[in-house]
């Protein structure tokens, strides 16, 4: 897996999956008697079939911080980022602002965005025509540890 570090994130670009994927147990697992669905229990699920659109435009990376801990994105969870997705108003987007990536809320009124947290603790940033910005791709899903 390829890596690249910001301050704000550390992106890694997927690995080709075989195919195979993990076993996927959908009946429960019983902590007492053998079930009559035990002929059922395994099935294989890809997490880049399930998690992934487009294979060639997707990103993982890693949230370093608490800007958008309202959002469910807390430190060091994983990030699915689709590049390929259009950027629209209320959408969790990565940007690149003044040499550093981040991921914020995005909030587009007429010709004007903002870049914002779901943070009390953390401003909203207005982006304007002296920042360097690009929005680099779209949030679709977050992987945590438990």
């Amino acid at each position: 897996m390829d890596t690249n570090t910001s301050k704000n994130l550390t992106f890694f670009t997927p690995k080709t999956s075989d195919g195979t994927g993990a076993i996927f147990i959908d009946t429960g697992i019983s902590a007492g008697f053998p079930s009559p669905a035990d002929d059922f229990r395994e099935t294989r699920i890809s997490l880049d079939e399930e998690l992934i659109t487009n294979k060639e435009a997707t990103f993982f990376a890693k949230v370093s911080g608490q800007s958008m801990i309202g959002a469910g994105l807390d430190d060091n969870d994983l990030l699915i980022i689709d590049r390929s997705i259009e950027p629209t108003n209320n959408k969790i987007a990565v940007c690149f602002l003044d040499g550093e990536f981040t991921v914020k809320r995005l909030r587009v009124e007429n010709d004007t965005v903002w870049l914002q947290p779901e943070n009390p603790d953390y401003p909203t940033i207005k982006i304007t025509e002296e920042n360097d910005f690009v929005i680099w791709g779209i949030v679709t899903s977050v992987i945590k540890k438990v």
